[in-house]
Order: structure tokens, then sequence, then C-alpha cells
């Protein structure tokens, strides 16, 4: 028996709102890391013919400029599409045991909506291309 080749393809794209404001950190070597807490929702209908909704939560990271960005305009609430990757992040606890999380790893966030700071327009452009 020959052995299956897969294609490796592992892509990501998501619409949701944030359930948080983002969180960003830096790596000790100064890579800008922001989370994005994000919910997305599915509405379908049952086998009887009934609506039903289902909400589910991953969350998102982001890395170097887009990480700053996305900290800069983002807030509980906002709604993005992000596109992105699949990726299994692997730490021990205190305890010494492993502890595992899959996130989706952001290469791009588009802002759905346009953003907005202390009731102002944010930067011009920014809303007009918010692709980053």
């Amino acid at each position: 028996m020959t052995e299956l080749r897969l294609p490796e393809i592992n892509r990501v794209v998501l619409s949701g709102r944030l359930t948080r404001d983002p969180d960003r950190r830096y790596a000790s070597d100064g890579t800008a890391i922001t989370t994005l807490p994000l919910a997305f929702h599915r509405r379908y209908k049952n086998r009887d013919g009934t609506m039903s909704e289902h909400t589910g939560y991953v969350t998102v990271m982001c890395y170097q400029r887009l990480a700053e960005v996305c900290a800069q305009y983002l807030h509980t609430g906002s709604a993005v599409l992000v596109e992105g990757r699949l990726q299994m992040r692997e730490w021990a606890n205190a305890r010494g045991e492993k502890q595992h999380a899959l996130e989706l790893r952001a290469d791009s966030v588009h802002f759905l909506e346009k953003a907005t700071g202390a009731g102002q327009t944010a930067e011009p452009g920014a809303a007009e291309d918010p692709t980053f």
C-alpha cells in the first residue's frame, strides 16, 4: 500500500467581534505581540427546520507591526475579519505539567467598522484602508 500524501494546507478565515480589549506585550527581543479574544457566531437550520445559533471563541495572536496596529485601534466589541493559520502552543505550568492551546496566528486583520477613539475618528486613511 502506498503512503497517502496530503497537501499541507493550514488556512483559516474568521469574522467576529472581540470579547475583550486587545492585550499587547513585548517579547524579550522586543517583538510586539497582541492577543485578540475573538467570538464568532453561526446561525443554521436544524434537521427539524428550526433555526439555531452557536457561538465559538478563539484566541488570535498578532505579531510585529500588525500587533501594534491592532492594539492601537481595536477594542471590546470591534468587528474584524482575520486571515491566518492554526498553531499549537505548548508550555509547562508552575507544577511542570504540559499545557497546550490551539490559536489562530493572524497574517492579516481587516477592520470591519470605522475606528474611533474618544469621540473622534481615527487617523485619516485608517478607516478607508482597514487591512494591515
